[in-house]
């Protein structure tokens, strides 16, 4: 989940990553998902970050987050996380 606020819109710089591993990985595997932390009040503790957060979610817990925009440390996240 890219987990973003609306005065900054979701992380568009990424979708190319999860388009490439979506399609080396499969798509049952793979699920990507933006969430806007203004107006999801579980998500509150991301508000007022400057920074592209993103959140890994396995069983409906959260398993993993990556902050900032590091393509190699996502990637490497995806990949553990499967």
């Amino acid at each position: 989940v890219d987990a973003f606020q609306a005065w900054c819109g979701p992380c568009k710089t990424v979708v190319d990553l999860f388009r490439k591993l979506r399609n080396e990985v499969g798509s049952d595997l793979l699920h990507f998902a933006v969430a806007e932390v203004d107006s999801i009040d579980a998500l509150a503790k991301y508000r007022g970050k400057s920074e592209p957060v993103f959140l890994f979610y396995a069983g409906g817990e959260l398993v993993a987050t990556v902050r900032g925009l590091n393509a190699p440390l996502l990637q490497k996240t995806i990949l553990e996380q499967l």
